[in-house]
């Protein structure tokens, strides 16, 4: 334990770039020896893992445009977007007037357009350690050294946690894992790729292919390495069926359906969560041997505590409490009651006598070990560790940070009620009435996704509090339709109205005694409200979405690949003209607001398509022939129709 804990302090403090004035002098990833003279205050950034880490370390401000692809963190929400990685429109960059670019060397028309005029800086990070160098150089760059820091430390210590981990697993029994990717052919990232690195990290053995960005496999090679694990992210799952051909299936993967899946910003970026992808890979490929005490690295225990404001007489304090249970770092928002009372909960019903309040995040690496457990067994694991009585504690399970937590407070003359909301609605987002709920045993092990702690400044009455449920559920259903979120399972054609994991307690509180919660009291709409604005702040704190998302992003949640879409229609070559039109607000809206009648349509409240038809005939400038495109509503392939026709006549 001491020399693991010597490693841990080691990696958590490494030698720094010296935080100096300007002017700062280095040298880019395409070899260019560059100094800046001045902090650079309007940046465009084409490569979405550097645009994650300058809003990651808090210098938003002088980012001015980014791509499509950049939706987290947060801050991404609100800026310009120039168009895609591969075919950025370079117009609207200029339009801009930058004094910094952050290009790929992929981008070959950026260099000869700007290199005279705009200071060019190219930083594609080939590892872990020139990841952390590169986010290291960006904190001096902007002036947020410590920020920078900050990241580097927390991903190099879950880095020491995973390989103290995987010290503990034979080298006979390490798993072979390979990162999937293709389309009409199995393909995967060369041997000297950062992917590779993190499957190395993770304990895992990738394939030796050769050197490349991305390099083909037969199916010789695929049984010869015979994978134990493969994982991939976003349209990866495009090349699936080719794995249940003869030959292809014949793999331990596949026969042990082992085939994961993970967001694209973590599997193909090396951007700023290399040590929280690492974990959570490493999480799934050894799922058994972590789940197992004796080989926990970590003593289960509090490690830290922040205080968290909740203004009401009966809150006693508030706090965020962080703990390191089966060695991942939890956190778990806490009030404590100064008087004990009844609350209502949607996970453990009514409970009397409660003074502690929670709402606990486990984080995904330990989500696949919890749900193990069970849910009476998690629960008392992590009370236990929290030191909370589990007779006097009400307790909500969650996925989503609470470093994401969103806190509201809604006012009416002496009235006031709070709402205290984490949500995340990018992997189970559910249309209850719709989609189909597939888990049928009596006791619910999964986490809740949208979580809400509901109080006011009054005496809730039995009554009041049920009906509480009713106006919550309300209020945070209009906020994901309002947002026009999708559901997980019939994203083309259904909005959400919840996850299919939520959950709600409501406080009785204490104060004048209230008896009427419903939609046409003072109270009720108050908790709507409240609601609403919560769960629209945590949706965007937790998935980076507002209600005025770009276009690309709309069409990417109901799964409308520009790339299918051009291919499809044979004019691959007109990509960046397609893109260029739907950064066109006319275009734009165009197409959003076929997505409001497709879904119309699809419930029958839209009948006939005769105006629609006449709409993309004008926007096309002509009549037209429709494309059939595979997995599009009909209302949206005519629109998309429409606009290849547009395309192909300019």
């Amino acid at each position: 334990m001491k020399s693991f804990l010597t490693l841990i302090l080691m990696l958590l403090f490494p030698v720094q770039l010296m935080a100096g004035a300007y002017p700062i002098t280095f040298t880019d990833s395409s070899g260019a020896e560059i100094t800046l003279t001045n902090p650079p205050k309007r940046v465009v950034s084409l490569v979405p893992s550097l645009s994650e880490m300058v809003l990651r370390i808090g210098a938003g401000e002088q980012v001015q445009g980014i791509t499509f692809h950049s939706v987290l963190p947060a801050e991404s929400a609100g800026k310009t977007i120039v168009g895609g990685f591969f075919s950025p429109n370079l117009d609207r960059v200029e339009a801009l007037q930058p004094d910094l670019i952050f290009y790929s060397d992929l981008q070959s028309e950026v260099v000869p357009r700007f290199q005279d005029r705009v200071l060019l800086v190219d930083l594609s990070p080939q590892s872990i350690d020139e990841t952390f160098k590169h986010l290291q150089l960006l904190g001096r760059i902007f002036g947020r050294e410590e920020k920078a820091a900050t990241i580097i430390a927390e991903e190099r210590r879950l880095l020491a946690v995973i390989a103290a981990k995987v010290a503990k697993i034979p080298a006979n029994e390490r798993r072979r894992v390979m990162r999937l990717m293709g389309r009409k052919q199995i393909m995967t990232p060369g041997d000297d790729s950062f992917q590779n690195e993190y499957i190395r990290a993770a304990g895992g053995i990738p394939p030796v292919v050769g050197a490349g960005n991305i390099v083909g496999m037969s199916r010789a090679q695929w049984q010869a390495f015979n994978p134990q694990v493969v994982y991939g992210c976003g349209d990866d799952r495009t090349v699936l069926p080719l794995l249940e051909k003869s030959g292809w299936n014949k793999v331990d993967a596949v026969k042990n359906n082992k085939i994961l899946f993970f967001p694209c910003a973590l599997t193909c970026r090396a951007a700023t969560h290399p040590g929280y992808f690492t974990a959570w890979l490493s999480a799934r490929i050894y799922g058994g041997e972590f789940s197992n005490p004796e080989n926990f690295v970590l003593p289960e225990q509090v490690v830290g505590r922040k205080p968290l404001a909740v203004d009401l007489s009966y809150v006693e304090n508030g706090e965020i409490v962080e703990s390191n249970i089966k060695d991942f770092r939890n956190k778990t928002v806490v009030l404590h009651l100064n008087t004990p009372m009844t609350v209502v909960s949607t996970l453990e019903g009514e409970r009397r006598g409660i003074t502690t309040v929670a709402n606990h995040y486990f984080p995904p690496p330990a989500w696949g070990l919890g749900h193990k457990q069970g849910l009476t067994a998690l629960r008392e694991s992590t009370l236990k560790v929290l030191g909370f009585n589990p007779e006097t504690t009400a307790m909500l399970f969650t996925g989503a940070n609470m470093d994401n937590l969103a806190l509201v407070k809604k006012r009416f003359k002496d009235m006031e009620v709070t709402a205290l909301v984490t949500a995340g609605v990018m992997s189970n987002a559910v249309r209850m009435g719709a989609d189909v709920g597939n888990y049928y045993e009596p006791e619910v092990k999964k986490p809740g996704t949208i979580n809400i702690l509901l109080m006011s400044n009054m005496k809730l009455s039995k009554r009041a509090m049920t009906r509480a449920l009713i106006s919550a559920t309300e209020g945070k259903t209009a906020a994901l339709q309002d947002m026009d979120i999708r559901s997980s399972y019939s994203r083309d054609v259904n909005q959400a109205t919840g996850t299919g994991t939520d959950n709600i307690i409501v406080l009785e509180g204490t104060g004048s005694p209230i008896d009427s919660s419903g939609g046409h009291s003072k109270m009720g709409e108050l908790m709507a409200r409240a609601v609403y604005e919560g769960v629209q702040r945590a949706v965007h704190l937790q998935n980076g979405l507002v209600v005025q998302r770009p276009v690309f992003q709309r069409l990417k949640e109901r799964k409308i690949s520009l790339w299918n879409v051009v291919n499809q229609a044979n004019i691959a070559d007109l990509r960046p003209e397609l893109e260029t039109l739907l950064m066109n607000p006319e275009y734009g809206s165009f197409i959003t607001s076929l997505m409001a009648i497709s879904d119309d349509y699809e419930r029958g409240l839209v009948e006939d398509l005769t105006s629609v038809d006449r709409w993309c005939e004008v926007v096309a400038g002509g009549k037209f022939e429709p494309i059939d495109f595979d997995g599009m509503t009909p209302v949206m392939a005519k629109g998309f129709s429409g606009l290849v026709h547009l395309l192909r006549t300019q």
